[in-house]
C-alpha cells in the first residue's frame, strides 16, 4: 500500500483514550489508516513535515449557520454604531437590493436609544427598510413594512410586538413578528443561498473547522427557502455539513397506523439519510426566543423589569411538533435558552419517551442556556445533549449577568455542573450570532473570562482536556457521527485541525490566539496558508 498522505514529527492529539498521543499519522482514501509503528513502514504519495505542530481531530461545530454567516458577511452592518444617528447615516450609505435595504448587527443594548420606524422612515418611505438584530431574533422595520403586515399581528399587547404609549407599532419586532416579516423578503435564490455557504464554510476552515451542523433549514426564524438544501448539493462542499431541518416542515401523512406516523416530511425521510459530506440531522423545534432580545422564556423575569421572555409559539402546537417529531423517527435539536423554556422542552421529552420509547435517540437541547440545579437530573435521566455557545458568555457575559442577577448568574451555559451529572456536552458557536472560533470557545470553557475581564459562573470551568472534547468526541456524539469522527483513530474520517501550539500547555488566556495552520477534511489540506 501506498498512502496518500502521511503527516510526520508532529504532537498528535487524538482525543481516543486507547491511544491519546502519537508523532504520526497515515491517510488513504480520506480515512486515517493507522499512528506511528503502524504506518512507519509505509510510503506515501506526499509526506508533511509537522515541525512539531499540533494535530487535533477537526472541530465539530454542532449548532452553526452557515448560509446566515455568508449573507451576514456580505451584508452592510451597524455594529459599530453606538447612537440611532450614526445607524441612520448608515442607512443612507447601503444600496439597496430590489426594493429592500437591508442591514445587520443590529443592538438596541449599545445604542442610546432603540430604533423606531420613524427613524428609518426619514431614510427612505418609497422601499422597505429591514434592520436585523444581532441575536437573529428580532428586528426593527419601517412603516411600509408594517403597512404589509396583518393588523391582528399588530393588536396592542401582541407577544414580540414593541408599541409606544398610544398603542402604536414602534417598528421593533421579535421572534413570529418577525418571522412574518421575513416572509415577505423570501425566498432566496438556490444560487444567493449557494454563495452564502461557501462564504459560511471558509469561515469555519479558517478556524480549523471540519463538520458544522446547519441548525435550520426550510423554515423556522432562520430558514432561507423551502428548498434551500438543493443549494447544499449545488456544488461539492468544502467542509462536511449537516442538515437539521426546521420542524416546519412536518404535515399529515397516511402512513401505516402500524408505524405510529401522523406528521412527517415528505418520503418519511429523517435523520441519518445521507453520506459523510451531506447528510440530515435533527429536527430544529423553537420553544422561546433569545436573551439579547430579551425573549428567552424565563419563570422569573429579568432582572428590573417586568419581562419574563416569551415561547415561541403556541404550546400545543410546539409539543405536538416534538411529540411528532419523536414518533417519526427523528432525532430532535430543541432550542430552549430560557429555564422555563428548558422546563416544557424537559416535559415533552420525557412523554416523547413514554408514547414512543426509542433507544439512543441523543435528543439535543440547543443552547441549554439558564438550567436550574434541579434540572440538571431530569437532562441526564433522559440522556439528553446540551449544545451549549461559550462565545455566548464571552462576548456577553457581562450584560448576562446584569440581567440574570446573583443568584441565576451561575446557571448560565453550564460546564462542570453538565459533566458532573454525567452529561455529554456538545460545543459550538451558533455562528454568525457571536464569533465562531473554537479555540475562543474553549478558552472561555476553561477560564469563563468575558471580554470585559469579568468572571461569569467561575464554578462551571472545565479542563482543557473536557473543553476540547466538547468540540470534537462531544460534538460528533450529538451528532451521531462519532462512529466516523471526533478522535484520529484506524477507520475514521482524516480529518484534521493542525494547529500552532498545543492547548492543553498553551497560557490559558492566549489559547484562542493559538493559529490555525492547516485544516485537512478527508486528507485534503482545503485551508492551507502555510502551505504545509
Amino acid at each position: 500500500m501506498i498512502l496518500d498522505m502521511k503527516l510526520v514529527r508532529g504532537r498528535i492529539i487524538t482525543m481516543d483514550p486507547a491511544r491519546p498521543e502519537a508523532t504520526s499519522v497515515g491517510v488513504w482514501r480520506g480515512q486515517v489508516v493507522g499512528l506511528d509503528e503502524e504506518v512507519a513502514h509505509l510510503d506515501a504519495e506526499r509526506v508533511v513535515d509537522l515541525d512539531g505542530a499540533v494535530v487535533l481531530p477537526g472541530f465539530v461545530d454542532a449548532h452553526n449557520h452557515l448560509a446566515w454567516a455568508g449573507r451576514a458577511s456580505v451584508t452592510p452592518d451597524v455594529s459599530s454604531c453606538r447612537s440611532v444617528a450614526e445607524v441612520v447615516a448608515r442607512l443612507r450609505e447601503v444600496t439597496p437590493v430590489g426594493d429592500w435595504l437591508e442591514v445587520a448587527g443590529y443592538d438596541h443594548r449599545v445604542l442610546d436609544r432603540p430604533l423606531t420606524a420613524e427613524d428609518l422612515d426619514a431614510v427612505a418611505r418609497d422601499r422597505r427598510i429591514y434592520v436585523q438584530d444581532r441575536s437573529g431574533h428580532a428586528c426593527v422595520v419601517n412603516t411600509p413594512v408594517l403597512r404589509e403586515l396583518p393588523a391582528t399581528l399588530l393588536s396592542p399587547g401582541t407577544p414580540g410586538v414593541e408599541f409606544d404609549r398610544d398603542g402604536n407599532p414602534t417598528g421593533g419586532l421579535a421572534e413570529g413578528a418577525q418571522t412574518a416579516v421575513r416572509a415577505l423578503r423570501l425566498p432566496y435564490s438556490i444560487d444567493e443561498i449557494a454563495g452564502h455557504v461557501a462564504l459560511g464554510a471558509r469561515q469555519c476552515l479558517a478556524q480549523g473547522v471540519t463538520t458544522a451542523a446547519e441548525a435550520g433549514v426550510a423554515g423556522g426564524i432562520v430558514g432561507s427557502s423551502p428548498v434551500e438544501i438543493a443549494a447544499y448539493q449545488r456544488n461539492r462542499l468544502p467542509l462536511r455539513v449537516q442538515l437539521m431541518v426546521s420542524a416546519d416542515a412536518l404535515h399529515p401523512v397516511a402512513a401505516h397506523r402500524d408505524d405510529r406516523v401522523t406528521r412527517a416530511v415528505d418520503l418519511g425521510l429523517h435523520t441519518g439519510l445521507g453520506d459523510d459530506r451531506l447528510g440530515i440531522g435533527a429536527l430544529k423545534v423553537f420553544t422561546d426566543g433569545g436573551m439579547m432580545a430579551r425573549t428567552a422564556a424565563m419563570t422569573e423575569p429579568y432582572e428590573g423589569t417586568g419581562n419574563s421572555g416569551q415561547l415561541q409559539d403556541d404550546p400545543e402546537r410546539m409539543t405536538a411538533a416534538i411529540l411528532d417529531g419523536h414518533a417519526a423517527g427523528w432525532q430532535l435539536a430543541v432550542h430552549a435558552i430560557g429555564d422555563r423554556a428548558l422546563d416544557f422542552t424537559l416535559d415533552t421529552l420525557e412523554e416523547a419517551r413514554r408514547r414512543h420509547p426509542r433507544e439512543n435517540t441523543r435528543h439535543r437541547i440547543e443552547h441549554c442556556g439558564t438550567t436550574r440545579p434541579e434540572q440538571l437530573t431530569r437532562i441526564a435521566a433522559l440522556n439528553a445533549v446540551p449544545v451549549i455557545q461559550p462565545t455566548f458568555l464571552y462576548d456577553n457575559g457581562d450584560d448576562y449577568s446584569a440581567i440574570m442577577g446573583e443568584r441565576r448568574t451561575p446557571w448560565l451555559y453550564r460546564g462542570k455542573s453538565f459533566l458532573d451529572h454525567g452529561i455529554t456536552i456538545a460545543g459550538s458557536s451558533d455562528r454568525p450570532v457571536t464569533e465562531g472560533s473554537p479555540l475562543r470557545a474553549i478558552q472561555f470553557m476553561v477560564d469563563r473570562t468575558a471580554r470585559d475581564g469579568g468572571q461569569i459562573g467561575p464554578a462551571e470551568a472545565i479542563t482543557i482536556d473536557q473543553a476540547l472534547a466538547a468540540y470534537t468526541t462531544g460534538s460528533a456524539y450529538a451528532c451521531n457521527v462519532d462512529a466516523t469522527r471526533g478522535t484520529i483513530a484506524r477507520g475514521k474520517l482524516a480529518d484534521f485541525a493542525v494547529l500552532a501550539d498545543d492547548p492543553r500547555t498553551h497560557d490559558t488566556s492566549g489559547i484562542n490566539g493559538i493559529r490555525v495552520l492547516a485544516t485537512i477534511v478527508g486528507g485534503d489540506p482545503v485551508h492551507n496558508p502555510e502551505n504545509l
